[in-house]
């Protein structure tokens, strides 16, 4: 790989909608990510590389082997951001998928299968509220329809949006079976700096749950009604956040708990309140586990409803199950990692990502480089070079030991 190429053009992809504070801000289907896309094709077509497009805006540029015929051996991540986000999260991802693939191309070898580098649309979800958008719709996760008419604050919908930047392509353009789909991308959590350790491993992506718990209670007024003639709804809440909490801490798994918003009515400082909602995310790797998880914790927001005399009511929101990557590509890429010294850890996947629906088109599976600090989605999110490189020539190994044949191996 020419790594010092890489940075030239990672800095320059940084600078389309740079921030202030040395973040940037590209949201889905806007001219900045018109212009990000606009400089990721002329790099492509440049380099010789077949382009294309699809219906959803997913950009992809290949490399044909010497069976082109073969199901692709498949890199990338998205260009989009969210607001006030970071360089690195995403475009990492789809920059050092097309350096190896250059590099690929440079040393002509012979490739036993396509090579190609995927640029999803709205990974984030920032401006279309649906994150993985993209990648989903290929996928057969959305309807074509339901992304179409999709709409972003100011209603303006995403087909019209596609294409007014000029990049609706044609359905038949769309990625199909892959051989194999790798994603790089920044941890977005602390665990790899925390350990010192490169390059993380990534075995699959935690499932969530999430919902909506309610406890309701008596309103009356705070001056006049004793603390002991109560039945406090928000008391309910804080206890039932306690103790759920308490209890996932005390399991010390991989277990995750989240209270993302609350809300109170009638929400008046000298009333007590009538009712209370609050948000409950809860994730885990597993998806027997998970759905354990979730029966103790509205088992725990019953027995406080009981204890308190207030009711209580657990409406389950959404549920996205655990992914598993694929085993053989997660040995392959260990195996690389051992082959060059390079210290790695397996782990799980906290956010969701592309890989997670690719996952329905063939074998997938994640390389993760530590995020200085466990930062991201902010301008401050940094990620060390020399722990990039490393994570590429991890990638890169894999890539070659997928794409070409055993002695090319060997003489490379």
């Amino acid at each position: 790989m020419n790594v010092e190429r890489l940075k030239r053009r990672f800095n320059k992809m940084a600078e389309i909608g740079a921030t202030e504070r040395g973040g940037v801000q590209r949201l889905a289907l806007s001219d900045l990510d018109k212009e990000a896309r606009d400089l990721w094709m002329k790099w492509a077509r440049e380099a010789n590389f077949n382009v294309r497009f699809d219906d959803f805006g997913n950009m992809y540029a290949r490399l044909n082997g010497r069976f082109p015929e073969k199901r692709p051996i498949v890199l990338g991540s998205h260009l989009d951001s969210v607001p006030q986000g970071g360089r690195f999260d995403g475009t990492l991802g789809v920059l050092v998928g097309f350096e190896i693939m250059e590099s690929l191309k440079e040393r002509e070898l012979e490739l036993q299968h396509p090579v190609e580098v995927a640029v999803f649309s709205n990974e984030e979800g920032a401006r279309f509220p649906t994150p993985m958008l993209g990648s989903g719709a290929i996928t057969g996760v959305f309807t074509k329809q339901h992304v179409y008419d999709m709409k972003d604050n100011n209603e303006l919908r995403f087909e019209d949006e596609l294409k007014r930047i000029g990049y609706q392509g044609e359905e038949t353009n769309r990625l199909k079976q892959v051989e194999a789909f790798i994603e790089l991308h920044i941890e977005q959590g602390p665990v790899l700096e925390s350990r010192t350790i490169p390059v993380g491993v990534v075995k699959g992506i935690q499932g969530l749950s999430w919902h909506q718990v309610q406890f309701s209670g008596e309103s009356d007024h705070a001056g006049t009604t004793p603390l002991d003639h109560r039945k406090d709804p928000l008391l309910s809440a804080v206890r039932a956040v306690y103790r759920i909490n308490s209890w996932v801490n005390s399991l010390n798994d991989e277990t995750l708990v989240t209270f993302g918003k609350f809300h109170t009515m009638p929400g008046t400082i000298n009333v007590i309140p009538s009712e209370v909602t609050f948000s409950m995310d809860i994730r885990h790797p597993d998806r027997s586990t998970l759905l354990n998880r979730v029966e103790v914790a509205k088992r725990l927001v019953r027995e406080i409803a009981l204890e308190d005399d207030t009711l209580s009511l657990c409406e389950d929101l959404s549920f996205m199950p655990p992914v598993d990557f694929d085993h053989s590509l997660i040995e392959t890429l260990k195996e690389s990692c051992g082959h060059q010294g390079i210290e790695y850890l397996e782990l799980f996947s906290g956010a969701g990502h592309d890989a997670m629906y690719l996952n329905r088109l063939g074998r997938t599976v994640m390389v993760f480089t530590p995020s200085t600090g466990g930062k991201s989605h902010c301008e401050e999110e940094e990620t060390s070079w020399e722990d990039i490189k490393l994570a590429s020539a991890a990638m890169e190994q894999t890539v070659a030991k997928l794409s070409l044949s055993r002695q090319e191996i060997i003489d490379t």
